[in-house]
């Protein structure tokens, strides 16, 4: 069995939002999702575009290809 519900953190402790159909002392797996929050969102989309212009694209692809040339490990003995 499965089920989606809310709860609420009081002193540390969960506390449901709901009524819950579960016997006493049955052991459950929670997982939790923080909702984000209309600040996060705002920040995100304030933030589309910031970095248009700031960066040579050409210049980064030439650096990275460059860097993959590089070897870091000793050459095998035959």
């Amino acid at each position: 069995m499965s089920s989606t519900i809310r709860a609420k953190v009081k002193h540390g402790i969960l506390e449901p939002l709901e009524k819950i159909d579960l016997p006493e002392g049955e052991e459950v797996v929670i997982t939790i999702f923080g909702r984000p929050s209309n600040l996060d969102f705002e920040a995100f989309s304030r933030s589309a575009g910031g970095w248009k212009g700031t960066l040579n694209v050409e210049s980064l692809l030439h650096n990275i290809y460059a860097d993959r040339l590089v070897s870091t490990r000793p050459e095998p003995r035959l």
